[in-house]
């Protein structure tokens, strides 16, 4: 967000960006988006046209800023079972809010700025998710990928899907993991062996 001033976190200041962004969302849900003008969302906030501007410079920003704060998950990834099966479940529920109608239009608001510290927090968000996970995996001592790989290998694949092709499935989200799990490579490369042994 490129925003106009720095706000301090607690007080007035984060009672208005909550006032302006619940406003956002409630025009967002009842009415045409093109009809959304920053002083319709003023009024509907109980703020001065001019609050707004000041804060977040523009439309365009305001409802970047709101997009990624609605991205910010709410709680901790699911634990079902092993890390792997933790981020298999994680990684189908992220690509699928993302490939919903309201995930890529947020995804769209974030990308449409100039500025790239939305998309960054949003990044931070799906980083500290996987780090969870991570985290997980250590304390149970089971091998896992790094962070910067889970985000490499099966993060940026699964959003390249969502934004420019077709809607990543299941099987394709368990093809990435385990392309980076070192015990499914290890499995693999047993497979591969077997065959050869066996007609020996």
């Amino acid at each position: 967000m490129n925003s106009k001033e720095n706000p301090r976190p607690g007080g007035r200041s984060a009672r208005v960006q909550a006032a302006v962004h619940q406003a956002v969302r409630e025009m967002l849900a009842g009415m045409d988006r093109a009809d959304v003008t920053i002083p319709l969302i003023a009024q509907r906030a109980n703020v001065t046209p001019s609050t707004i501007y000041r804060r977040w410079g523009d439309l365009q920003e305001l409802l970047a800023d709101v997009a990624a704060s609605r991205l910010q998950p709410e709680t901790e990834p699911l634990k079902i079972g092993s890390a792997r099966m933790d981020l298999q479940a994680w990684a189908e529920q992220y690509a699928d809010e993302m490939s919903s109608g309201a995930g890529r239009q947020m995804i769209r608001d974030i990308l449409a700025v100039s500025g790239t510290a939305n998309a960054e927090k949003c990044s931070g968000y799906t980083q500290q998710q996987v780090r969870m996970i991570v985290a997980r995996a250590e304390e149970q001592g089971e091998a896992f990928p790094t962070l910067t790989e889970v985000m490499d290998f099966v993060i940026s694949p699964i959003m390249y899907r969502i934004l420019f092709d077709q809607v990543p499935s299941s099987d394709y989200i368990h093809g990435l993991i385990s392309r980076v799990m070192p015990q499914d490579a290890a499995s693999r490369k047993t497979a591969e062996i077997t065959p050869d042994a066996s007609n020996a």
